[in-house]
């Protein structure tokens, strides 16, 4: 089965591929949401202040956040054969290093740098890539899903 996902900090969009079927899942990581700040939690200082900053409290909380969601996505390909990412950001190279420390890297096929879609235009492009690696990229091997109407006059 071959899955391709474009990923950024926010969603994963999975799509599967297997013979003429196709599965998306969708997998958001609420990242948007805000969380809070442990400050002043499980403090061993003796006045309750720590001495890391705020913002590096809330960089650490991110990273973890964001560990999560990777997990998340990985076992969810748990079961390719291959694996093209795509995405705009820095989270499809995070989401790849995690891959290779999960025992799926030697799956990946590709990783691309992709704007902002929609669901319907990452699957075209999961599909087209696929496609492009099974014909070897001669167009003429590609089979054409339309045909022009014959008209009768």
């Amino acid at each position: 089965m071959n899955t391709g996902l474009w990923i950024d900090h926010s969603r994963a969009v999975i799509v599967s591929i297997s013979g003429k079927k196709e599965k998306v899942v969708i997998l958001e990581s609420e990242i948007n949401r805000h969380f809070r700040s442990p400050t002043g939690k499980n403090d061993s200082s003796p006045n309750g202040r720590r001495n890391v900053t705020p913002g590096d409290i809330q960089d650490r909380g991110f990273a973890e956040h964001m560990s999560a969601f990777y997990n998340k996505v990985i076992s969810s390909l748990r079961g390719a054969g291959a694996i093209y990412i795509l995405g705009p950001g820095e989270s499809k190279g995070e989401l790849a290093k995690k891959i290779q420390n999960s025992g799926l890297s030697g799956k990946v096929v590709g990783i691309e740098t992709a704007d902002k879609m929609t669901d319907h235009q990452i699957a075209a492009k999961i599909r087209k890539y696929f496609r492009e690696q099974e014909t070897g990229g001669d167009p003429k091997n590609v089979k054409r899903r339309y045909t022009k109407p014959r008209y009768r006059s």
